[in-house]
């Protein structure tokens, strides 16, 4: 018999205290668009300022050539990580002239999906791969979608737990075994209870109209402008935005590490017939990287993802092999419209609690029954969150929303109070304010940006572009004093565009010979 939650919580208190839990390590990846004065998508290069969108570590981008991704590095305290994805924001303002970064997680103001340029990588077999993969996702799912953007949290609990969590789980193994085994432990809780954080963070109820150019089925009408759904959460995650059609029936298990990496390697050489149709080299032009479901494991779009880094050149699902899991990616927040970096110190800290929970939580293998429970309360918190009422299903039963998301923060409270240890009570603060966004959604950020919108008598353009300008001058009305990592941020833009010259000279293998090799 394996230790339940609450007896693994109570002897790591009692063990080693909260140290075990406090000096993990955490980062956050903030993607962006830059936009016109106008709030028009970029068509502007990527800023030599900024650097090797390639080679940059903390700059790059991500489909879009206009989409700015900004990567802290790993820190143990959340103000570290707030503070350096401020300065990079400030860095990046000084570069870009009269541009602004949109604040909001769904792009407006599109005119075609011509205006979402593809990212640009230069000419080396990396830089073409990335690029020529971005093709493909054009192809397979339209630009749009690509357009979206959101905030990734990076997470990994310190060296010093595993060995004492290894004997209170009772998991064996060497501690790259016990690691695997729990962080995809808490990938299965983390799908099980993503709807949680739509709920809570979900800041994308309205999209604009260009964004749907075809029509806007089970939405309505909020201004000449937008559509909406009145209890809607988060329209990135739903089926417009992320969770899209054409994933639909791929599942990737997190039963086991291997199940893991096994689902990834069959999709990634599994063909696609519809992919097909679309071709691979087509006049000498790249149109993707191959016809498979996957062109590669990053294609699969998921709110949890186990991550190790990865060698130059390596897999991700090699990396995985070779090491096993290193640390966690959530990937369910959008951005934060009232926050100028995109998310705020109770977010970071609630999401922290939340994943310590999930991997101490049971964590049973997911079957195909329970499978499609998450998928129904995954589109439904998307969809209708706020809904008075709303059911989910649990184990094949239905359950009030709030009386599971009540149960849910309850039993986090333990874990906020062993991170809080010594330190404050900013943990449970932040759990504190998720209970009253529960009790009254009124207070949750798609409900107040909704009211907002009502209140102004605005689209949500004319709104994204006013929070946009809000944004810009935040930054520009900081003293350079203020930031932290000027230096080393200019120090990094200028070594990744000599990076990226060494590399491309240094390339021996013509593109095909790159990828066959990058598959073999």
């Amino acid at each position: 018999m394996t230790a339940s939650y609450d007896e693994r919580l109570a002897t790591l208190a009692a063990a080693a205290g909260p140290a075990l839990l406090q000096g993990g390590l955490r980062g956050v990846e903030k993607e962006c668009l830059r936009v016109t004065p106008e709030g028009f998508i970029a068509a502007t290069d990527h800023p030599q300022a900024l650097g090797s969108a390639l080679t940059n570590r903390h700059i790059t981008t991500d489909y879009s050539e206009a989409l700015l991704e900004f990567i802290t590095p790993p820190t143990h305290a959340t103000a570290d990580t707030l503070q350096f994805l401020s300065d990079i924001h400030q860095f990046a303002y000084g570069a870009i002239g009269d541009e602004l970064l949109w604040g909001l997680s769904m792009p407006c103001r599109l005119r075609g999906e011509q205006d979402i340029p593809i990212a640009r990588y230069g000419s080396s077999n990396v830089g073409t791969m990335k690029t020529v993969y971005r093709r493909g996702l054009g192809h397979r799912y339209g630009r749009y979608m690509q357009a979206i953007a959101g905030v990734h949290f990076n997470f990994s609990l310190p060296d010093a737990f595993w060995p004492v969590y290894a004997g209170i789980a009772r998991i064996p193994g060497s501690i790259a075994d016990v690691k695997s085994t729990a962080y995809l432990g808490l990938v299965r809780n983390v799908r099980r209870l993503d709807w949680l954080l739509f709920y809570l963070f979900g800041a994308s109820p309205a999209v604009c109209k260009c964004f749907l150019p075809g029509g806007a089925a089970g939405l309505e009408e909020l201004d000449p402008g937008s559509y909406f759904a009145p209890w809607a959460t988060s329209l990135r995650m739903s089926d417009i935005g992320y969770k899209n059609a054409s994933q639909a029936g791929l599942w990737v298990s997190a039963n086991s590490l291997e199940e893991y990496i096994a689902d990834l390697t069959r999709a990634i050489r599994t063909p696609h017939p519809p992919y097909g149709q679309i071709g691979v080299r087509v006049d000498g032009v790249w149109r993707q990287l191959n016809t498979n479901l996957l062109q590669i494991s990053n294609e699969y779009y998921s709110t949890v993802r186990p991550k190790r880094s990865a060698l130059s050149g390596e897999r991700p699902t090699a990396a995985l092999r070779r090491g096993g899991v290193e640390y966690i990616e959530l990937r369910a927040l959008d951005l934060d419209p009232y926050a100028p970096v995109g998310v705020n110190e109770a977010e970071l800290r609630f999401a922290e609690v939340f994943l310590v929970h999930c991997l101490l939580a049971d964590s049973p293998p997911i079957s195909d029954e329970e499978r499609r429970d998450i998928d129904f309360n995954h589109a439904a918190v998307a969809r209708r969150g706020r809904e008075p009422g709303l059911v989910l299903q649990r184990w094949s039963r239905h359950t009030a929303m709030r009386d599971w998301a009540r149960e849910v923060l309850d039993r986090m409270q333990g874990v906020a109070e062993l991170l809080d240890a010594g330190t404050g009570d900013a943990c449970q603060r932040a759990c504190r304010e998720a209970a009253l966004r529960l009790e009254d959604p009124g207070r949750t950020p798609s409900a107040r940006l909704l009211q907002d919108l009502r209140d102004g008598g605005r689209t949500l353009g004319e709104f994204g572009l006013e929070l946009s300008r809000r944004h810009r001058d935040h930054f520009l009305a900081l003293s350079p004093e203020a930031n932290r990592h000027f230096g080393l941020l200019e120090t990094e833009a200028l070594a990744s565009l000599d990076r990226q010259c060494w590399i491309e000279e240094h390339d021996t293998l013509d593109f095909e010979e790159y990828l066959a090799a990058y598959y073999a």
